[in-house]
């Protein structure tokens, strides 16, 4: 049976009586927000992880704004927070030092505020893994919005691959084989747009593996960030989570074996970073599921390689796997290998 108003947590600092909870509803008046727009309604907070060097996140100023469109939409109480950013190339001296800081800091902003759900806006490479582990330790029902792949690099008629291309090139720079003005041209066509690396990287692998855990919206992972599909689903998250708190849908009820055992078989199929190892093993462990190399090395020996991508794969990128079928397209091949909850 879905929630009543009164059984929502903001319930506890908005629906009371006494000197307190008359204290926060004089705040929110403070804010604007009128009695009836915060009262007896899910309080969403959208963890914004944006920054002025987030170079992947650039977007999401404007995300959140078409998040919030969907929460009011639904009949939500959108509340935008800012959490840490952690940019891949500028944070050092390495942003996986910072993952846990991230986790953390989802989890106590979660705990300490009237927050009902949350939309975990991330995307760079340790921001999603973080802020799925903070909101698994929390409970709260939560979606996550991927900032999407950046568009495809170009240069002298080459596609270039951000965070893969920068390594060969700056080698053929040193063996002499292409001129410093060459080098430096080929910068200004490596990273064309905000988003996340287009490459099958870090960013792209993990979002394929949070949507194959049911984590995000059909097609989510796979939408360029700068393509109009993108807002669109901003706001179709932020109708669906407030659905999520009235049915309490936590991650907790949405993770188990069988959800992390698809997301290593997304990951293979994909051909995607080593990085997901350490970060599914850190998110399965929070949800307290059992994961370790072997289980890897067993879902590999079963699960073909069906994508075609940099940097293991020919010339294709995140924008070209769009373009074929996206994220949909990609899990309904891999569905013979996925453990499937049928509709009634």
């Amino acid at each position: 049976m879905p929630k009543r108003p009164e059984e929502l947590r903001s319930h506890r600092w908005f629906g009371a009586e006494g000197m307190r909870a008359a204290n926060h509803r004089s705040r929110m008046l403070q804010l604007g927000l009128g009695h009836e727009e915060f009262q007896g309604r899910p309080v969403i907070g959208i963890v914004n992880t944006w920054s002025d060097l987030m170079h992947c996140h650039a977007h999401f100023r404007e995300r959140a704004q078409d998040v919030k469109r969907g929460v009011w939409a639904a009949g939500g109480v959108p509340v935008e927070i800012p959490a840490m950013a952690l940019p891949e190339v500028f944070q050092k001296p390495s942003t996986m030092l910072y993952r846990n800081f991230l986790a953390m800091e989802t989890e106590e902003i979660a705990r300490s505020l009237p927050l009902d759900g949350l939309v975990l806006m991330g995307g760079c490479d340790k921001t999603g893994p973080a802020l799925i582990m903070g909101a698994i330790s929390m409970g709260l029902p939560a979606i996550y919005v991927p900032a999407g792949p950046m568009l495809s690099g170009h240069w002298r008629g080459r596609k270039l691959g951000s965070g893969s291309d920068v390594w060969k090139y700056h080698a053929e720079l040193r063996a002499g084989t292409i001129t410093q003005q060459a080098w430096k041209e080929m910068e200004s066509g490596l990273s064309r747009s905000a988003g996340t690396c287009m490459t099958a990287g870090t960013a792209s692998t993990m979002a394929l593996a949070a949507e194959a855990m049911g984590l995000t919206l059909p097609g989510a992972a796979s939408i360029p960030a700068v393509d109009s599909a993108h807002p669109r689903m901003a706001a179709a998250a932020g109708r669906r989570i407030v659905a999520m708190v009235w049915e309490d849908l936590t991650l907790g009820r949405l993770l188990d074996q069988r959800s992390l055992d698809n997301a290593v078989a997304a990951t293979m199929a994909f051909g995607g970073s080593t990085n997901a190892i350490p970060h599914l093993i850190a998110i399965a462990r929070r949800a307290g599921i059992a994961m370790d190399l072997d289980r890897f090395d067993a879902i590999s020996r079963r699960v073909p390689l069906i994508a075609n991508l940099r940097p293991n794969g020919s010339t294709h990128l995140m924008e070209d796997f769009f373009y074929a079928g996206g994220s949909r397209g990609f899990l309904a091949t891999l569905a013979p290998h996925l453990a499937l909850m049928r509709a009634r």
